[in-house]
């Protein structure tokens, strides 16, 4: 029976959380993931959604997501036209901010039970599917997501953004940089935003304490961490499959950006990154859109 992902669950709640418990002005408000979940009365009791304990992990779901957004509202204003979402999941741009999706082909790329799954709550829910919105079920292990995207009315020759957050530490390195090799030959003026995790050995003790306990509930679950990336190596393997620009943005540039001037102590929790990359000519967007950040 077709079931949502639990990492895609647990991030909706998250985000869900930050509205519910956290003081305003929010970071990112998105309660529709919630709805979509549906995970019960008592959702709110489960170890993982303690306000005090999760508080880091929680604060870093919500700045990835408002980072990515963010960067999806400005190349939507430069005319860009397509954004493709690996590993979707629960997302819920298309519903949350129609103002913004109906400019945009949007492309939710995942695995088919869970997305079957998730068709089927948007409907219940009365929300449906916009002709701009395009599902691209894909079984990562045994097909192509590059001729599946395709095939679903991508435009190789336009540019796009491509969002891919939570999803490279279950590849393997040789994966990824296929995946990058893949989406360095876009369009020019493409731009990719991806989160990577950083190795145990880059953070501190506390840090890696904590990604250690997230490394061992993902193995439980199946779903074991096979990659990590220094910021150098990830920025070198992004140049070499053939990204003009390519910036490193630290958690400490997300705090900087999303959470200075909180009273609450949120915070992100260390340990995953972006690499923000594009395929147009030195300073294009990837430069633009990420002061501060390192390349």
């Amino acid at each position: 029976m077709a079931a949502p992902d639990s990492t895609a669950v647990r991030t909706a709640l998250w985000r869900a959380l930050h509205v519910a418990v956290d003081p305003p002005p929010h970071v990112f408000a998105d309660e529709l993931g919630l709805r979509l979940a549906d995970p019960g009365e008592r959702w709110r009791h489960r170890d993982d959604m303690d306000p005090a304990t999760a508080g880091r992990y929680r604060a870093g779901m919500v700045a990835r997501a408002r980072f990515v957004e963010d960067l999806v509202a400005e190349q939507a204003g430069r005319g860009v036209g397509q954004y493709v979402i690996l590993g979707a999941g629960l997302d819920t741009f298309a519903q949350r901010r129609p103002e913004i999706a109906a400019r945009l082909r949007v492309f939710e790329v995942d695995q088919p039970g869970p997305q079957a799954w998730k068709r089927a709550r948007l409907a219940e829910l009365g929300l449906g599917a916009p002709d701009w919105l395009h599902f691209v079920p894909v079984d990562f292990e045994t097909a192509s997501w590059w001729e599946r995207l395709a095939a679903a009315g991508f435009a190789p020759d336009e540019p796009a953004v491509v969002a891919s957050t939570g999803v490279s530490m279950y590849l393997t390195k040789e994966a990824n940089a296929a995946t990058l090799r893949r989406i360095a030959g876009f369009a020019p003026g493409s731009t990719l935003a991806m989160t990577f995790m950083l190795p145990a050995g880059l953070l501190d003790e506390g840090e890696r304490a904590r990604h250690q306990a997230t490394a061992s509930r993902a193995a439980a679950a199946g779903t074991p961490f096979l990659s990590s990336f220094s910021p150098a190596e990830m920025l070198a393997m992004a140049r070499e499959a053939g990204f003009r620009d390519v910036v490193h943005v630290s958690g400490a540039e997300l705090d900087a950006r999303y959470f200075a001037g909180r009273t609450d102590g949120l915070r992100v929790v260390r340990g995953e990154e972006f690499l923000v990359a594009t395929t147009g000519t030195t300073g294009g967007a990837a430069a633009r859109g990420t002061p501060g950040a390192s390349s």
